[in-house]
């Protein structure tokens, strides 16, 4: 082969990447989450092999914000120290009720900590997409999400633009308060939740006979308690009851996706 030929085709190898010289891909930090709301968010904007385990609760159906299919792609880890040291990643993102003398044995074995609260609303969930997307490393697949998030609120909001009072009736037969995130999505999919109406507050307790002496237009249940399944809920005729699966009711992210398009399902059946 002629010179001028050979150095042109050395040329071209390193122009395309090929050369021994060329420096490898960026790679952001690799992640151990500890949290099933973190979980389900980097599952979404981390590079394939970068987000090395998820924590158990996303692989226990009662307690998943995830989609099976979506948990099956990574281990899981019961969140001890043990565990998390042998995956040695670069980067631990966890729950703020972290355990502080776990956070602190972490954090001297040379591991970075970062903690999230629950997201209260819709704004502060969009908020820790973009810091968990630039923990990351790739700020757009936060922004991408988001978008995703954005298109189906938009989908799910009423035309009519009127709210339906609604109780929303959750495992251990408790309501959510209004500083919720699953009350905002309630609000933005033609809801008010009627628990302030009624008196109460986050977590307080409704019996079977409160539904029944003051029905609200629309139930939602979401939990197995005995008085949620009563026969007499489905003689109050004035009243639309719907199912609403516990997977959709405290983490933010994806789950906000599939939280409005069930919402949205239950508006149009109720009206």
């Amino acid at each position: 082969m002629k010179p001028l030929i050979v150095a042109s085709v050395l040329l071209l190898a390193a122009c395309a990447g090929g050369g021994a010289g060329a420096p490898p891909p960026e790679r952001g930090p690799t992640i151990v989450s500890l949290n099933p709301c973190t979980d389900a968010i980097l599952a979404e904007v981390a590079a394939p092999g970068q987000l090395l385990a998820i924590s158990h609760y996303s692989k226990d159906p009662r307690a998943s914000s995830m989609e099976a299919a979506v948990a099956a792609r990574f281990a899981a880890t019961g969140g001890t120290v043990e565990e998390v040291l042998a995956l040695d990643p670069d980067v631990v993102v966890a729950g703020s009720f972290l355990a502080p003398a776990t956070r602190a044995a972490l954090a001297e074995l040379g591991m970075e900590v970062v903690t999230f609260d629950i997201a209260a609303d819709v704004a502060a969930s969009k908020e820790q997409i973009r810091n968990l997307a630039a923990l990351a490393g790739d700020a757009s697949a936060g922004a991408r999400l988001i978008a995703r998030i954005d298109a189906a609120l938009a989908a799910a909001a009423p035309a009519d633009g009127e709210s339906v009072a609604t109780l929303l009736w959750q495992p251990g037969g408790i309501v959510a308060g209004e500083q919720t995130l699953v009350s905002d999505l309630l609000v933005r999919t033609g809801f008010a939740n009627a628990a302030p109406v009624r008196g109460l507050s986050q977590a307080d307790y409704v019996a079977l006979e409160d539904v029944v002496a003051a029905p609200p237009e629309v139930l939602l249940i979401a939990g197995g308690e005995l008085g949620q399944s009563h026969p007499v809920l489905g003689r109050l005729g004035d009243m639309h009851r719907a199912r609403f699966d516990t997977s959709l009711l405290y983490c933010g992210g994806p789950t906000i996706i599939r939280a409005a398009e069930r919402l949205a399902a239950i508006r149009a059946a109720a009206s």
